[in-house]
């Protein structure tokens, strides 16, 4: 006899065990099906232990490099890489562990194996070996299987000498020569901790910046302080091939024409990803793709099958956590007939957690020109905060745009120390719609660094004080 849930959700990454959570607390029997640990390629290699190595090479940096400044002194500083990587690991266990009492908390029917959906309402499970153990029935499947790093046949990852972000968390040990492929966040994170901690490390970048989607005077800065650390960084340079040999790889670039070769340790393809949509069932449903995501209508992730959803990576970009998330709530409110407000994709926040910092939120000042704003910008600059000097750090700035008509706030970019804190009021500011005089005539404490966002949006309007 099958066991029957209201809604089964396939994938318990940040789309999916939030999706189950929120569809229990709306009173479902809910299923939630995972082989692997609950909290996704986020919780266990992604967005939590990434960070882990980043505090690493940050505590690192500032005790080496910048000691001085506070009057401190070290003798024979070293670190120690593998237990760098062990923090990175115990840190996402913990977490993840606690993800597993969330969804016990809730009284989730946590399912552990590969389900495969047979029926618009029925999935068979599967152990690792490929047994099926059990099948369930449910009213609703929600997708969230996510999506896995993608593979270009010009770099043919062998997860020995080129490597995915996955690899990049647990080497054994420490590369003296690193090529990173890819100057989006993963990218830039990995190039960062890297080259802290002593690797000689090249980025290559097919398009003309690092962090593309960033404003441009936002990833012109970030390039200087990069190659400040000694990275070398190649935009606008197609890789032709990457040629693996048994202590080495060779890449190949291209540039306006002109070849050159390199040479690397480790090659980190970090090229994006594509949505885990194989095994799944979805073509023998008929479950409609694209661009192998799966196609659902975004204001209820309703998939061509009526009682079937899907969310998060799986669907497409923006490849984010916090966008699974934000869609698997509004899913199952959806599904309870809530009508909830749309997730607004132009009020994602993107962050970016080397040193310094980038968050942003809304349209670059190119983007809002593009679509025809008149628009006011206004900027403010760490070094002229009283709080960034005391904390030691004064590179950096923060941009606001402003639609020149209404005073709406269109979108903000900071580059710096805490600038992925430091975001969220201005999340919390485009939700409501707020304009420039509303952020300005917020008091802010001082001495804080928020204080440069109210200073950015009245320099936009020639008010600020403080430059």
């Amino acid at each position: 006899m099958l066991k029957e849930f209201d809604i089964a959700v396939l994938g318990g990454g940040p789309g999916g065990y939030v999706a189950a959570i929120r569809a229990s607390q709306l009173g479902f029997k809910t299923a939630l099906i995972e082989k692997d640990n609950l909290g996704g390629i986020c919780l266990n290699w992604g967005c939590i232990p990434t960070k882990s190595l980043l505090k690493n090479a940050e505590v690192y940096d500032l005790a080496k490099n910048h000691a001085d400044d506070f009057g401190l002194s070290f003798s024979d500083l070293s670190f120690d890489f593998n237990k760098i990587i062990k923090r990175s690991r115990n840190v996402s266990e913990k977490i993840t562990k606690g993800v597993e009492f969330l969804v016990k908390k809730n009284k989730i029917d946590r399912i552990r194996g590969f389900g495969k959906i047979k029926t618009k309402n029925e999935i068979a499970v599967y152990d690792k070996d490929g047994k099926e153990t059990e099948r369930i029935s449910a009213k609703n499947i929600i997708i969230a299987t996510g999506a896995k790093p993608r593979i270009l046949p010009s770099i043919p990852v062998d997860r020995k000498r080129i490597i995915t972000s996955t690899e990049a968390m647990i080497l054994p040990e420490q590369p003296k020569k690193m090529i990173v492929i890819g100057a989006g966040a993963i990218g830039i994170e990995f190039a960062y901790f890297y080259s802290v901690l002593g690797t000689e490390v090249t980025v290559i970048e097919m398009l003309d910046a690092i962090l593309p989607v960033e404003d441009k005077e936002v990833s012109a800065l970030l390039a200087k302080s990069l190659q400040k650390r000694g990275i070398k960084i190649h935009t606008g340079t197609v890789v032709e091939s990457a040629v693996p040999a048994k202590d080495s790889v060779s890449v190949t670039i291209s540039k306006d024409g002109t070849k050159d070769t390199i040479t690397a340790d480790i090659v980190l393809s970090a090229v994006g990803v594509t949505g885990n949509v194989e095994g799944f069932g979805l073509e023998e449903l008929g479950v409609e793709l694209f661009k192998n995501h799966i196609k659902v209508d975004k204001s209820t992730y309703r998939t061509n099958i009526d009682n079937i959803y899907a969310i998060g990576d799986v669907i497409g970009p923006p490849w984010l956590a916090h966008v699974a998330s934000a869609e698997g709530i509004h899913c199952v409110e959806t599904i309870k007939g809530l009508n909830p407000h749309p997730v607004n994709y132009d009020s994602i926040p993107g962050c970016t957690y080397c040193q310094p910092q980038v968050a942003s939120i809304g349209f670059t000042e190119q983007k809002a020109k593009e679509l025809g704003y008149d628009i006011k910008i206004g900027k403010f600059p760490y070094s002229a905060s009283g709080k960034a000097s005391a904390v030691g750090e004064k590179d950096g700035f923060v941009k606001i745009i402003f639609d020149a008509k209404y005073g709406e706030l269109l979108g903000a970019h900071i580059i710096g120390g805490e600038a992925t804190e430091l975001i969220a009021e201005l999340g919390m500011a485009k939700t409501l719609e707020a304009t420039y005089e509303s952020i300005v005539k917020t008091v802010h404490a001082h001495p804080t660094l928020s204080e440069m966002i109210m200073e950015a949006a009245a320099n936009a309007y020639n008010e600020s004080i403080h430059i």
